[in-house]
C-alpha cells in the first residue's frame, strides 16, 4: 500500500477527527497516537529529521493517508516519496490554533514524557527545531512557525494537487478531492482541548 494522502497540517488543526473521517472513508490513517502503538516508527521520523536516508514504506506501508505530526514535518519528503498523493493542508486561526496548542500539547513537546527517551529525542529533532524552530515557547516565534509553515506548503503544492482544509468544513469537499462518496453521518469531532486535557489530566 502507499500513501494516497500527506496531511501537512500540524497538530491541533483537528487531525485527530480527520483521522477518524479517513477512516471512515476507507483510508487507513497514520497519526501521532499510531506511533505510541508502534514505537518502531520513532527511529524513522528521527533518522530522517537528522537528515538520514529511510525507507517511508517502513511507516507507512499499511497506510492510505497520514494527519498529525510527526508526519507533517516531512511533507516535502514525503511528496518525493509518494508523488502520486495529494496534500491536505488542515488550518486553524492561527491564535486561536496557538491557544489550543499552549494548553494542550506544549507541554509534552516541551518537557516531554516520562520514560519515553526515543520518543522524546524525535520531537526534539523532528519537531522543536525542524517546525517551530527551536522557540515551543516563545509565543510569537510559534505563532509566525505556523503561519509561515502554511504559506510555504500553499506556495509550493501544486493547485491541482492540494486541498487547504477546515475540519468545521465538513465532508463534502473532503470527499470530493479524494474523489469518493460522503457519508450519511455527521463529520467526526473528535479531541477537542476539554477532551485533551481530561485525557492526559493523569499523565
Amino acid at each position: 500500500m502507499a500513501l494516497d494522502l500527506i496531511g501537512a497540517g500540524w497538530g491541533r488543526t483537528g487531525t485527530m477527527s480527520l483521522k477518524a473521517a479517513l477512516e471512515r472513508i476507507g483510508f487507513p490513517c497514520h497519526h501521532m497516537s499510531e506511533v505510541f502503538a508502534h514505537p518502531e516508527h520513532v527511529r524513522v521520523f528521527t533518522a530522517a529529521a537528522r537528515g538520514e536516508r529511510v525507507d517511508w514504506n517502513d511507516v507507512y506501508g499499511s497506510y492510505r493517508a497520514t494527519v498529525d505530526w510527526p508526519g507533517s514535518a516531512f511533507w516535502r519528503e514525503l511528496m518525493a516519496a509518494y508523488p502520486s498523493a495529494k496534500v491536505l493542508l488542515s488550518e486553524r486561526e492561527p491564535e486561536r490554533w496557538y491557544e489550543s496548542y499552549l494548553e494542550t500539547i506544549h507541554q509534552p513537546l516541551v518537557e516531554g514524557w516520562p520514560g519515553q527517551d526515543a520518543w522524546n529525542e524525535m520531537v526534539r529533532l523532528a519537531i522543536v527545531e525542524r517546525d517551530l524552530a527551536g522557540k515551543p515557547s516563545d509565543r510569537e516565534s510559534v505563532i509566525d512557525a505556523f503561519r509561515r509553515h502554511n504559506a510555504e506548503v500553499r506556495a509550493t503544492v501544486p493547485k491541482e494537487r492540494l486541498l487547504v482544509f477546515d475540519v468545521r468544513e465538513g465532508w463534502e469537499p473532503l470527499c470530493r478531492f479524494l474523489g469518493v462518496d460522503a457519508p450519511d453521518e455527521p463529520f467526526p469531532h473528535l479531541n477537542d482541548r476539554a477532551t485533551w486535557l481530561t485525557r492526559h489530566a493523569s499523565s
